[in-house]
């Protein structure tokens, strides 16, 4: 009888334990995993910190978009602009688009981003070679102080651990590249940013690639990994959002600088608007 009481309480204390230690696991566990949210928390960039207080209110505009429909369009409080390899001697090989167009654009990005409070990241894959250095614009704006970070010979500046921290140091997700080759240059770190959690834009006619073939084939490598193809006109529409605001003005001359077409309609009007004046509250001949 006391051996079957004694077989009785060690099954009871066999389930009991079964029971009680999956439990223990699990509060242990979820402490842990509470200690971790609390570290990564604590680790959180402060510049991704305010990005999300800017993002709160786009102004100027009379309706503020709902989360999904804000999630759609650039939001410049989260985007990063990244140039990469708008070198010399990759510049003469691109016959996609005119070499002047991806000059033009490229600066442009940068008016835009300049204007819109946005990072600009630059970098070259080797410039002491046949590549070339940067464009002699861009090299203007390293010697004035921009962010360029040279890299140790990785095709993909994405391979290069001093890129990806300096990304990484904005807080920012959203990506916007341009460069040379599309096909290379651009798409490599864009697909392996995008694996890595980024929302990821390509420019292309800001880039380059040796054929309109090779540029096509990007494309559809890049759109069915999720990147996001845009023109420069697009990422300066999306990025000043409304005419209702104060420097409306220097938003319309990068306008005129990607789409000279629309240069010569701004001084058609501008004329017009002279024209109707009063012949007494017009400039003096020579004033212009």
């Amino acid at each position: 009888m006391s051996f079957t009481i004694t077989k009785q309480r060690k099954t009871l204390l066999i389930l009991a334990s079964a029971m009680v230690l999956p439990a223990l696991v699990l509060s242990i566990n979820s402490r842990w995993s509470g200690h971790a949210h609390a570290q990564d928390a604590a680790r959180q960039p402060a510049a991704q910190q305010r990005g999300e207080a800017d993002r709160r209110e786009i102004s100027g505009i009379t309706r503020q978009p709902t989360e999904a429909a804000r999630a759609v369009l650039l939001d410049p409080n989260d985007t990063v602009v990244l140039l990469l390899d708008h070198q010399t001697g990759l510049l003469q090989t691109v016959k996609d688009v005119p070499p002047s167009e991806v000059r033009t654009n490229t600066m442009a990005l940068v008016n835009i981003a300049q204007l819109a409070g946005a990072p600009v990241i630059m970098t070259a894959s080797e410039p002491n070679g046949p590549n070339g250095p940067l464009i002699d614009e861009l090299q203007e704006l390293v010697d004035s102080g921009a962010q360029y970070v040279p890299r140790q010979g990785e095709i993909s500046a994405w391979d290069n651990a001093e890129f990806v921290k300096a990304v990484e140091a904005t807080g920012r997700k959203t990506l916007v590249i341009a460069g040379i080759w599309t096909s290379v240059c651009v798409n490599f770190p864009a697909l392996q940013a995008k694996a890595d959690g980024y929302k990821v834009y390509i420019v292309p006619d800001a880039s380059g690639d040796p054929s309109v073939m090779a540029s096509q084939i990007t494309l559809n490598r890049a759109v069915q990994s999720g990147i996001i193809p845009v023109s420069t006109n697009v990422v300066l529409c999306e990025m000043q959002r409304t005419w209702n605001r104060p420097d409306a003005e220097k938003w319309a001359a990068i306008y005129g600088q990607i789409v000279p077409n629309y240069r010569a309609a701004m001084e058609s009007y501008q004329r017009a608007q002279l024209a109707a004046k009063p012949q007494d509250a017009q400039p003096r001949s020579g004033s212009q």
